[in-house]
């Protein structure tokens, strides 16, 4: 008891000092707001089964709580999506069991069963979607010795296991619809081995994508997939995210080379060698990378690195309309000019930033692209005279850039504190939903002009945003969540908005993943019969189905 006293302590203390969300690193942080949600477990309760959490282990046998989380959170579950079946695990006795073996075998500090921690791990500000539903324990692993013990005891069990890294996903990819353990990764957040011969490294799941580049930097290497800020390897993994710099260097799939994996019963299984290239056999690395966690946990994962560019330089350009901009962005890329990344925001957008003060200047609140170049000193300069000239075609202006790198911080900066921008205005009672979606580059303009009106129309605080060069386009709504008429509002927005991208051959998510919150869109957008193939490998690598349930389909 004294060792998961002090535990909790020193968790709470950590969530005090910290700011944005992350894992328990002191180093990075956690918003924490627990006003937020009402968690069912009784605070402050000494007892491991006070009547809260025996109501959170009812999770287990059924699905009230989930089938509410339904029914309240998106209009995506009333779209044609087939309520879960009942899921069968374990029951208030084997939990009790598994809970007890866990810490004897790992330690009293390694599983938490704190009301806070539990809340920060089956809720999310960042998420659009919440569910009541939390987590019965939360384990902290520190090694894949470990995370295969914690899997071997809930496979034996039947619990739920329900990774978690950085904690800022946007779909409700971390949550606990089923309840179950949260694998917290936060003490395995180390670079095992830089090979700066091979362009390569291998680190460990709760590793911040900026801190690795931050350690890796004196070897000319840098690894160039960059999400949000507090993103951490683990995560985007899960979710095959990408960033700005995806237009020039790919996506999360593109760099992972190969991935130690725990699955379901604790086996623990390496994709494949080091190569950059292999035929040997199927592609299990792809098949991970984007997978939420249901078909496995990742431990180490392989990346490939690339060479630092001699120089880089950052531009802002403003333009008269949300479609100008995109045509500007859509001739840039059919120019092949090779860009290494192009970002747009909208009027409402650059004026969030200007009111939240994330930077030092003041921008134009019109709409705007952000554009990087990098390369030889000679090939930057005639990759800037080109998209100048493109841009003043379409009516662009105020073309400001700088190789200065504090400048290019001040100026790249607006583009990536832009959730936080819009996060840092709500009022008490404000939420925001925040979602995206891709399509081919020749309807952008199309789908940006279309869903930016009708997010005017709303009469709310709304932005557009997106990593334009590879046509993904992002919708951050602000409304009060205690109204039920203006969440019908924005969902209804919302659901246009994913409707048309897959009218135009497009995906309902370009990077978040589908978590809860996109399952019926997934069946929208690929068919039932090519879900049906997906059920089919989650059935032969997690026949209990306790890989993060609930998540990219029902079983």
């Amino acid at each position: 008891m004294e060792g998961r006293t002090a535990f909790a302590t020193t968790l709470r203390a950590l969530r005090q000092r910290c700011t944005r969300p992350s894992a328990c690193n002191p180093s990075r942080g956690i918003r924490w707001q627990s006003s937020q949600a009402t968690s069912t477990i009784p605070q402050g309760s000494q007892h491991f089964w006070t009547a809260g959490r025996v109501a959170l282990a009812s999770a287990f046998t059924g699905t009230a709580a989930y089938l509410y989380g339904i029914s309240d959170t998106s209009s995506h579950f009333r779209s044609g999506a087939a309520a879960p079946s009942k899921p069968q695990y374990a029951d208030r006795r084997q939990l009790e069991k598994a809970i007890a073996e866990l810490r004897g075998t790992l330690g009293e500090d390694a599983i938490s069963t704190d009301d806070e921690d539990l809340h920060m791990h089956g809720f999310s500000e960042w998420s659009s979607i919440n569910i009541d539903t939390l987590p019965v324990a939360v384990a902290y692993p520190k090694s894949t010795d470990e995370v295969s013990q914690i899997a071997k005891l809930c496979h034996k069990y039947k619990i739920p296991m329900i990774p978690y890294s950085g904690g800022s996903s946007l779909e409700a990819n971390f949550s606990a619809p089923f309840g179950g353990v949260s694998i917290d990764f936060c003490f395995m957040d180390k670079l095992l081995q830089l090979r700066p011969d091979d362009m390569d490294l291998t680190c460990q799941p709760a590793v911040g994508w900026m801190s690795l580049n931050d350690q890796i930097k004196d070897s000319g290497l840098f690894f160039p997939v960059d999400p949000g800020p507090s993103a951490m390897i683990g995560g985007m993994v899960g979710t095959s995210c990408s960033g700005t710099n995806a237009v020039r260097y790919g996506t999360m799939k593109d760099w992972v080379v190969n991935l130690t994996v725990v699955l379901a019963d604790g086996t623990v299984v390496k994709t494949k060698r080091r190569p950059r290239k292999s035929a040997a056999g199927y592609n299990l690395t792809g098949l991970f990378v984007g997978s939420e966690g249901t078909l496995g946990l990742v431990t180490e994962i392989t990346l490939k690195l690339a060479v630092i560019p001699q120089e880089t330089s950052v531009a802002v350009v403003n333009f008269p309309s949300i479609r100008s901009a995109a045509a500007t962005a859509m001739s840039v890329v059919r120019s092949g000019i090779p860009i290494a990344a192009m970002e747009i925001m909208d009027d409402v957008q650059m004026g969030v930033v200007n009111k939240a003060g994330a930077t030092k200047k003041q921008w134009k609140e019109t709409p705007t692209l952000f554009f990087k170049f990098s390369g030889s000193p000679n090939a930057v300069n005639e990759h800037i005279q080109q998209v100048k000239e493109l841009s003043r075609k379409q009516g662009g202006s105020d073309f400001e850039f700088t190789r200065d790198a504090e400048e290019q911080k001040a100026l790249w900066s607006a583009r990536k504190e832009s959730l936080w921008s819009m996060m840092a205005l709500r009022r008490e009672g404000d939420d925001i939903w925040s979602t995206d979606v891709a399509v081919p580059l020749s309807r952008l303009a199309d789908i940006i002009e279309v869903s930016k009106k009708e997010m005017d129309d709303l009469g709310l605080f709304a932005s557009a945003l997106g990593h334009i060069g590879d046509g993904n386009f992002h919708e951050s709504i602000m409304y009060q969540k205690g109204d039920p008429e203006e969440r019908r509002k924005v969902e209804d927005c919302v659901t246009r908005m994913v409707d048309r991208a897959l009218e135009m051959e497009g995906t309902c998510t370009g990077e978040h993943g589908i978590g809860l919150g996109k399952k019926a869109s997934l069946v929208k957008e690929l068919g039932l019969d090519t879900i049906g193939v997906m059920k089919k490998i989650k059935a032969a690598l997690d026949p209990l189905g306790i890989m993060n349930p609930g998540k990219v389909f029902d079983m």
